[in-house]
């Protein structure tokens, strides 16, 4: 019997942490290992192999280094351009490393008359017929597949594996109700399997004339989303694949990415020093030894701010304690003291401008750039820099730093700086 893999949203090079982005090499490597030792035929990786465009050399060597193992055992890698990994304005990593000869990336095609034409690969070993659609930034992809030319993928004899790297509009989990989709009519029918990638959670479907669409999930983690669902316990891994003339066993194949530690905390009720208290008790029974940490804080203080949590406090004695990482989430908390309301018909820049011209009282110490109207302007002018989002292959290092410097120039703080 013929195999393959099917794994994707590696996202080499999305964590800045040590522990994290040693964690990450860790598993790729083991999961190629994996592959290697079920004697797998060839790999797919249906987008997401790195983090950005452009990452990190000292990433890319460990990827070249395992990739080139792989090779070497006869197996072969197959690509498509995730969403992060997809550069607009130059050459790709991905492209990079294609010209070695170390993997080949099947989204290729040609344009004739208006229509997209695929490029179909076929595997040297096993004979399977292999092509796909990579992604783009903000799922500008769409507009390659509303010119596909169809109908000759679906007259294509053999096995065929179609890859993509987008979330189909009829299997979208709920919370991604905003995430741009396609439909899946917009994929040939008729493939043998159907190899997603881009949404952060495994699963295997079938619909009428597409017989196997399976989304592998993270192979680690790209988001703290990610890391929470994994510090929950949920299973992180790629599928194998069996077939001949068609698919014959989906088989999923759980990797331990880390051991976690989950702690989810709802403050509603409760003041600001009896929710810290709370947490900091419940944080302490916590097993963390050795183990990456997430903490979820959610709900409406009843009093109090919600600075009142140290959580850089926490984060600490959690570290003391041997966690490998600490990821904190409190998006969810809020104070009923500082709560923002609403006025019929009020858009949301009355709000904001209402909200600080409440709050800009309650300083007691500033400098007079900061208070009354200036204070109002500066914190508008500072909440329109944070807003901003990061420039097309921009990467999380440059942008972070961007942001800061935007961040100061606004507060004046360049200037001090100067004198």
């Amino acid at each position: 019997m013929k195999k393959f893999a099917h794994m994707a949203d590696i996202h080499l090079g999305a964590h800045r942490e040590p522990a994290l982005r040693q964690l990450e090499m860790r598993v790729f490597r083991e999961a190629l290992d994996r592959c290697l030792a079920r004697k797998v035929d060839f790999v797919l990786i249906s987008g997401d192999l790195f983090h950005v465009g452009i990452p990190d050399l000292g990433i890319v060597n460990e990827v070249v280094r395992k990739l080139r193992e792989v090779k070497d055992a006869g197996v072969a890698v197959y690509v498509i351009y995730g969403s992060h990994d997809y550069n607009p304005s130059s050459t790709s990593i991905i492209d990079i490393i294609e010209t070695t000869g170390l993997l080949t990336n099947v989204s290729k095609w040609k344009e004739t008359d208006g229509r997209i034409e695929l490029e179909v690969f076929e595997d040297g070993a096993t004979g399977a017929k292999l092509c796909g659609i990579s992604a783009r930034k903000m799922g500008l992809e769409s507009k390659h597949y509303e010119l596909l030319d169809k109908q000759s993928l679906e007259r294509l004899g053999g096995f065929k594996v179609f890859l993509f790297h987008s979330g189909l509009s009829e299997l979208k989990p709920a919370y991604l109700s905003e995430m741009e989709t396609i439909p899946i009519s917009y994929l040939p029918e008729g493939f043998d399997y159907y190899a997603g990638g881009h949404i952060h959670q495994k699963g295997e479907f079938s619909l009428p004339g597409y017989s196997r669409v399976v989304f592998p999930g993270p192979l680690f983690t790209g988001y703290g989303k990610d890391i929470e669902s994994t510090a929950r316990g949920e299973s992180r891994g790629f599928y194998e694949v069996e077939f001949d003339e068609t698919v014959r066993k989906v088989s999923f194949v759980p990797m331990e990415s880390f051991g976690g530690a989950y702690l989810e905390f709802d403050a509603t009720g409760k003041n600001g020093v009896e929710a810290a208290s709370r947490i900091e008790r419940e944080a302490e029974e916590l097993d963390v030894a050795g183990k990456v940490v997430a903490l979820k804080v959610r709900g409406e203080l009843s009093g109090g701010k919600t600075s009142d949590i140290n959580f850089t406090e926490i984060r600490g004695r959690l570290m003391e304690r041997g966690a490998l990482f600490v990821y904190l989430n409190r998006h969810g908390l809020s104070s009923k003291d500082y709560a923002v309301k609403r006025q019929p018909g009020e858009n949301p820049a009355s709000i904001e401008s209402r909200t600080f011209e409440e709050g800009i009282g309650t300083v007691k110490v500033a400098p007079e750039r900061l208070r009354a109207g200036k204070g109002v302007d500066t914190a508008k002018q500072l909440l329109k820099s944070l807003r901003q989002g990061p420039k097309g292959d921009e990467s999380k290092k440059d942008y972070t730093e961007r942001v800061v410097e935007d961040g100061e120039t606004v507060l004046g703080l360049e200037e001090a700086t100067r004198r």
